[in-house]
Formats: structure tokens, sequence, C-alpha cells
């Protein structure tokens, strides 16, 4: 039997943790689990072998960090077939009769994707796909992508694997307390987005325990059409006479895991801290439950890297305002890449209400596909918006929808035979929900059900290229009613026939309505109300018109969707009815700054934005009237307190803290100029690593962005550095600071070691350390000062230290 054949009606028993195993067998500090395969391969079977015992249907080959970045092409060369015969012979030497399967073990390569890190999502692609390729000629039955914290990064990983192989091919993240990826991704937006790419399932791994990580499954099983998998940790680490324990027991683990299996998960085993002994425990505790059926759920759902945002529980608005159609200074900033004034129509969108930007670049002389894709990439970092990718160009198109993190709009697809052949294939790879319009070769059809027999046509189309309902809306066009009298009513007909008929969501382009009629917004805003009531799912229109806005929350309050009319009464008490209003009218140029606003005002905008050119170039203005000094303490350090401030308070999301960093970064490089070359930082020196053993230096790239952009002078020794060299830097700065980081169980003995060292050469100094294997209470165990939860609180404690040493 087949893997995808026994996952269709069995529940799959996974393995459980690797690391703390080989640590016992004498894995040493910083040492690589993978090159045991080559080394001490006999460990490697007797650990596989005894979770076959226990009973696991899916073991995962040795190959967590097996990547270009850690290991020459040779070595990985050796490395990967090696892990997979390893595991093969694990299942033929075992006792246990159940069906046995193994899986390529994929784990973060290490980086943070750029535009927060340094790592190209092509480069990202490209490194996961040489270790899937290696697996995949060794013969295993699946690939397991896991732990996985970054949706950018998790969806390299997952483009890879179907592109590189025919095989399933499984999807796992690791979620902090708060429900989230550390980037921001909530559990609706990746099951979104891996679903649509075509996951064979997905699920959550590692981080925290069972119970912990149980609300985030259950929204899993709320969301997914697809199986969905959970691999907890036997809760959290803390330390009992020199060993690392954690606080769930094997008993306790299996009935918190068997619950959430009776709840419908289909694939369960264990992460940090478990052992064949638990394995065996859940096996047990699972005896008996028949697998739930994983139901599909008719949901028509699109998203950004934060949140998903479904059709059909209110009215959504599609920002149309990222389209040079009509508007000459938008086609002067396509034409001079002037990414700064898309970018603020984007910002403009999104505080005045919209739910979606749809981004069209198309314009003559324009190298589309360049611009669609640079267009893309610039504001998905800024905003979080979901984006409608908006283009004809296939080309365009795919390379658009290639490197958006999400699940996108995409607009279009139409009747025309080329159209759908181009388009759809696109779909069906990289996910989206695509917009159909309702015209073919023959031209728009001038009746309701002429549109109608056009949209059942690409509805059929969808579905042959296995695209489903769900995944496809319909616009069946506003055409202009002053050159057809009947023009509003065809189309509203069309509308409604679409809902009623095909059970599908609509979207318009309403503004057409009202061409060549003066007062247009008025014409605009009657017929998106007559459309709302027909069943109008999303409309693309002027987020910035009153009129459209104030339309939109009238018919919720009318319509039951907002309860006791809060919505309309706080939006209607922000945009007070004037004589004469009309749609609000685009701002000047100088992209960051509102009507009225001073530079420096706006400079402290721009960084809170993350606006990384409008911030150097408002900073360069200011430094004419400011000194270069009061910038800093006055404008630049309060943004990033309020950036902070909402971070910590979840309203905002690791990259918009980081693209405020840049932006802050860009403004401190001009000021460095104005001094002349001199150093803007003013405050205590901070040494930061990751362990030896360890190359995951994404959480401390961050911390490093922060704290340097608050004026501490970083020393960043970079990734997998020994103790030794650690504690000379510590000691030649004598810096009263120093941050370690690990991702991975088996590199913190190296921190642990580290931290002996420093106490010995440097007791002056402070260590905080950070981590998703670490807690507080593991954290003093180990020695340390501090337990950074996150980087803002890295940056709090640092500020707390170098008070005290101020005040002392």
């Amino acid at each position: 039997m087949d893997f995808t054949s026994f996952l269709k009606n069995n529940i799959v028993m996974l393995d459980g943790g690797m690391g703390s195993l080989l640590q016992a067998r004498g894995l040493a500090a910083g040492e690589a689990p993978e090159r045991w395969n080559l080394t001490r391969p006999g460990d490697i079977l007797a650990v596989q072998r005894a979770y076959f015992d226990a009973g696991s249907n899916l073991v995962i080959a040795n190959t967590f960090g097996a990547n270009p970045l850690r290991f020459s092409e040779e070595e990985l060369s050796r490395i990967i077939p090696a892990a997979v015969a390893i595991a093969r012979q694990a299942a033929a030497e075992s006792l246990g009769s159940q069906e046995k399967f193994v899986a390529l073990d994929v784990g973060p390569c290490g980086q943070l994707l750029a535009p927060y890190g340094t790592l190209g999502f092509e480069e990202a692609v490209r490194l996961f796909s040489r270790a899937v390729a290696l697996g995949a000629a060794a013969g295993v039955d699946c690939i397991f992508i896991e732990t996985m914290n970054d949706s950018y990064e998790t969806k390299a990983a997952l483009l890879a694997a179907k592109e590189t192989c025919d095989l399933p091919v499984i999807v796992s993240n690791a979620y902090g307390e708060d429900g989230k990826l550390m980037t921001g991704a909530s559990p609706e937006a990746m099951v979104a987005m891996l679903e649509g790419m075509g996951a064979a399932a997905v699920g959550v791994n590692c981080s925290l325990g069972p119970d912990a990580l149980a609300p985030v499954v259950r929204r899993y099983l709320s969301a997914a059409s697809v199986p969905v998998l959970l691999k907890p940790n036997a809760g959290l680490p803390r330390v009992e006479d020199g060993r690392t324990v954690y606080d769930v027991t094997p008993d306790a683990f299996a009935a918190s895991v068997s619950e959430l299996v009776r709840e419908g998960v289909r694939l369960c085993g264990g992460c940090c801290g478990t052992t064949p002994e638990y394995i065996a425990a859940l096996r047990a505790g699972i005896a008996g439950i028949q697998p739930v059926p994983v139901e599909p759920k008719d949901t028509t759902v699109v998203s950004s890297y934060t949140h998903a945002l479904t059709f059909g529980k209110r009215p959504l608005v599609i920002g149309e305002r990222i389209n040079p159609t009509g508007k000459k200074r938008f086609r002067q900033a396509l034409a001079e890449r002037d990414m700064g004034y898309l970018l603020f129509e984007g910002i403009r969108q999104q505080e005045a209400g919209a739910d979606i930007l749809d981004v069209n670049v198309g314009a003559p002389g324009i190298d589309e596909p360049a611009l669609l894709e640079e267009s893309v990439r610039e504001i998905q970092a800024v905003l979080d918006l979901p984006l409608c990718i908006d283009t004809s160009d296939p080309a365009a198109m795919e390379r658009a929808m290639r490197l958006y993190n999400g699940k996108p709009l995409v607009n279009s697809v139409n009747g025309k035979p080329e159209s759908l052949e181009a388009v759809l294939p696109l779909v069906a790879k990289y996910g989206g929900v695509v917009i159909g319009l309702t015209l073919d070769e023959n031209g728009i059809p001038p009746t309701a059900q002429g549109r109608l027999a056009v949209a059942r046509r690409i509805l059929e189309a969808a579905q042959r290229y296995g695209i489903p309902r769900k995944n496809v809306i319909f616009d069946t066009l506003t055409m202009t009613v002053s050159a057809a009298s009947d023009a509003a009513a065809v189309t509203l007909d069309s509308l409604e026939g679409v809902r009623r008929e095909l059970g599908c969501h609509t979207s318009l382009g309403v503004s057409n309505i009202s061409f060549g009629l003066p007062a247009r917004d008025r014409v605009n805003a009657a017929f998106f109300t007559l459309a709302l009531a027909r069943g109008l799912s999303a409309g693309i229109i002027n987020p910035l018109s009153e009129s459209m806005m104030g339309a939109l929350r009238a018919y919720c309050a009318l319509s039951g969707l907002d309860e006791s009319c809060l919505d309309y009464v706080a939006w209607s008490q922000a945009h007070p009815l004037t004589a004469g209003a009309e749609a609000a009218k685009p701002a000047a140029a100088g992209h960051a700054a509102a009507a009225g606003e001073e530079p420096v005002s706006a400079l402290r905008r721009a960084i809170e934005r993350g606006l990384t050119r409008d911030a150097a170039r408002l900073a360069a203005e200011a430094l004419q009237t400011r000194e270069p000094l009061s910038l800093i303490s006055e404008e630049v350090i309060p943004a990033l307190n309020d950036v902070g401030e909402g971070f910590e308070k979840g309203r905002i999301f690791l990259p918009q803290l980081m693209m405020a960093a840049e932006a802050a970064g860009s403004a401190c490089a001009e000021i460095k100029a104005a001094l002349k070359g001199g150093k803007t930082a003013s405050r205590s020196a901070f040494v930061l690593a990751t362990v030896q053993g360890d190359i995951h230096d994404i959480g401390k790239n961050i911390v490093r962005l922060l704290l340097e952009n608050y004026g501490f002078a970083v020393n960043d020794l970079g990734k997998d550095v020994p103790p030794e060299t650690v504690a000379e830097a510590v000691v030649r700065l004598h810096a009263p600071l120093c941050g370690l980081s690990a991702l991975m169980t088996t590199t913190v003995p190296a921190m642990e070691e580290t931290i002996r060292l420093l106490r010995q050469r440097a007791p002056w100094c402070r260590i905080v350390v950070g981590g998703a294997v670490l807690t507080e209470e593991y954290a003093r165990a180990i020695g340390a000062d501090a337990y950074g939860r996150d980087a803002m609180a890295t940056v709090r404690y640092a500020e707390q230290v170098e008070a005290e040493l101020s005040a002392g």
C-alpha cells in the first residue's frame, strides 16, 4: 500500500523526538546529528527501530538540518541517502506488523527570507529542492516539512517539494503561545496557503505541549479540507539533576493527544522530549478510535502572511487605487519605479478600510512581469492585507503568484480557451481564488443567461484542473449605464444568478457603471448598494470615497451584519456628513506626509509604516533644520517604541516590526552621514551569537536589527559560534550584555557551556538567551540571567540593565 492510500483511510502514527535520544547516546554539544548517519549509523538505526517497534507507521529520516547551507554537496549527497537507508532498515528489522513508511525530514534552513533577511525566495527554493531530490531518489514515501515558523519559508519548501517530485508532502508549522507563527501567520492563513498549493496534510509540531497546542489544532480542524497532524513536545523542558526533562508524562501525553484524535486529528506523534515510550502509550491510547472522515470545507478564502479572509461573512472591499487606468501620476510613478507612491496608496486604502488590495501595474512601455513582481514584493513587505494580483499577462501573473506570501485573489480568467489554458494551471499550482470574467471569444453576452453560461464553462474548466468550486468567484461585468439603460439590470441579474444557481461568490468593478456621467460617486454608491442587496460578495471600489464606504456601512447596518449598528456609528463619528462631500482626492507627492504634516512628524510616520525610502528622504530633509542626534532621540526612538508597543500588544507582527527597524536604519544612515561618519550608537556594547552547532540565526538577526536601532553597539559573532569565541569578544569589549540563541534541543548544551565559560571569564556580563526550545525556567536552570521571549523582550531587558548600570 502506498502512503497516500494509507493516509486516506487510517490514523497515521508518527514517530517521536530524535535529538535528546542521540544526546543520551553521546551526541556532543554543537555536533550535527545528521553526520551520525555516516559515522554512527547503528545508533540512528536503534532509535528508529524502537519507534517502529512502538507502533509508528511513519518514521522520519534523520535529515532535519540536511541542506546545502550546512553541508557541502559531497557530504549532503552521502548523508541523505544514508539516512533513508537506515530508516528503511529499521522498518525491515522492526518486530511490528503495522504498515511502515519512511519520510524525508525537511527542517528550516536557518535564515530569514528577504526582505526581512538576506536569503532570496528562489535561493531558498533551490536549497530545499536539492534535499528533496536526494531524498526522492533514495526512495522515501513522502516529504515531511516540519518546525517551520515563517510562512514564506514554508511556501518555499512546499514549492520546492512539489516542483522536484510527485510524492505526497506533509507540512507542519511551529506556533507560539499566542497561536501565531513567529512572523505572524494565523492557523487559518497557513491552511489556506498550504491547502491551495496541494499539501497532502497540514498541522502543528514542536514549540509546546499537547494541551497548549490544542486550540491551534482545533482551528486547523475547523479550516482544513485535508488531514491534520499533531506532533507536540512532551510539555516544557526543565533541568533536573543536571538533565533536561519534560513535564508531561507518556500517559498524560497519550491522553491529551488521543482526545484530539477523537476530534479529527489523523496523523499523531511527538516532538522534543518524546521517546518510544511516549509513542507506545499513544498507540495504546488511540486503539479502537475510528478515523474521523476529512470533510471538505466549502469556504472561499484568501490570505496574507498574517491572516485569512473569508468571503460571505460580510461584504469585502477590494481597494482599486493601485491601478494606472486614468491616473497620470500613477503612470509616472510606474515609469520611474517609484515604489513609495504605490506603498502610500496601499497604506491609505488600508487605513480607509480596504480588506484586499488590487495590484495592477499594466501600462504601455512597462515591463509588466518584472514590475508586478517587484510591486507585490514591496507591498507585502509593508502591508499585511491580502492582495489581488490583477493582470492579463500570464507571465506577470506567474511571477507575482510565485513569490506572493499567502493565498492571493487572482484577477482574472475568462471563457476564452487561451485564457483558461494559461491561467487555470497557475491557480492549480500556486493556489489562489480566481475571478472569472463572464466573457468569452464572442465578447460580453448581452443577457444574464448568456453570462451565466460562460460562468458555467469557466467553472467546469477549473474543476478539470483540480480547482474546487470554492476557489472560483465571478465578476459579471459592470457596463456603463449611460451607454445602455439596461446595463445595470443585466449585471445585477447575472450576479444574483451566480449566487443562486452556481453557489459561487462574486466581485464587481463598481465604478464602471458611471463612466461619462457627472457626480460619478453618487451613481457608484447607489449601484454598489443595489449590488450588495443582490448578493455581491466583494466590491472593487475606491475606499477613500466616503460615499462608497458610507453606502457599505449603511448596508451592513440595515441588513443585520452590524450588530447594534456599532460599526456604522463609529464610522459616522469619524466621517461626519458635510455638504457636497465627494470622493477623497489623492494626496500630493511626498508619500509619507498627510496634509499639513511637517517633515519631522512625517519621518516618524514613515518609520512606523516601514517606508524605508521615505524615511531616508525625510530624515535628510529634517537634517536641514534639526540636530542629528535630536532626530534619533525625538523621532527615531519614539517611532520604534510605538511600533514595539504594538508588537508587544499583538496589534502588529514581526515583519512589520522588522520593516520599521529597517526604515529607522535608513534614517540613521542619513544621520550618520550628517555626523561625518560618526557612529550613532551611544549605548552599551552587546555581544550576540547563535551557539556552536546551530545554524539557525533568524531570531538572533532580528534582535540585532532592533538593538542597533535602539542605539546599542552590537557585536554580532554570527552562527555556530564556539564558546571560546563568545567569551573572547565579551572580555575584549568588556561588554555588559551578551545574547545567545539556539533553535534545536541538541544545541542547548553548547549554550550552557558558553554560559559557564562566560561566568568564569566575564562575571560582570549579563546573559540573555532565546530560542524556540527554551523557557524562562529552563533559561534560569542553565545559568542565564534572563529569557528573551521575543526580540522586543530582549531590547527591554537591555534597556533595564543599562538603566541599572547607570544608576549604580
